[in-house]
């Protein structure tokens, strides 16, 4: 790809938009990069309902029984304000179900039901050929981009 052609991006098929400043920030390819991803992912798992922001918190819910809210907000990065509504729609498609603590009644369980553990193995072939596709994109680069990916989470949670 040429300079000029990595500086514009198409919209829609409609003409190119010139992302000055935004051609070279890191931040805006990775959400490009992110958004791709998603897309693809969506589409390779066949069942549009079933989100790849589902697959994190499923797998959480189905490797820790009884997690709490607050555990799983941490473990997945996720602030209340973007988990709530995501258990909430997990739970109203049956994927995920709720339950008393008896020695902490402010908070809850979640557990995956039956209808959850086959989205999550959907899910989780789906993610085995996303990261498939992923894995010949990125070639034998695909340690080093661990590790800066890794390193850019470290470096920017220290601020």
């Amino acid at each position: 790809m040429t300079d000029l052609a990595a500086s514009r991006i198409s919209a829609e098929g409609r003409d190119p938009v010139v992302l000055g400043v935004l051609t070279d920030y890191i931040g805006f390819h990775l959400r490009l990069a992110n958004g791709a991803s998603f897309r693809a992912f969506t589409r390779r798992a066949g069942r549009p309902r079933l989100r790849p922001g589902w697959f994190t918190i499923l797998s959480l819910v189905g490797d820790n029984p009884g997690i709490t809210p607050v555990a799983l907000s941490r473990a997945s990065d996720r602030d209340k304000s973007t988990l709530t509504p995501l258990m909430r729609d997990l739970h109203r498609e049956g994927l995920i179900e709720r339950h008393a603590i008896p020695e902490d009644r402010r908070s809850y369980g979640l557990s995956l039901t039956a209808e959850g553990q086959r989205a999550l193995e959907t899910l989780g072939v789906a993610l085995a050929a996303h990261e498939r596709a992923l894995d010949e994109i990125v070639g034998d680069s695909k340690p080093e981009l661990m590790r800066v990916l890794r390193r850019i989470v470290a470096e920017l949670e220290r601020d």
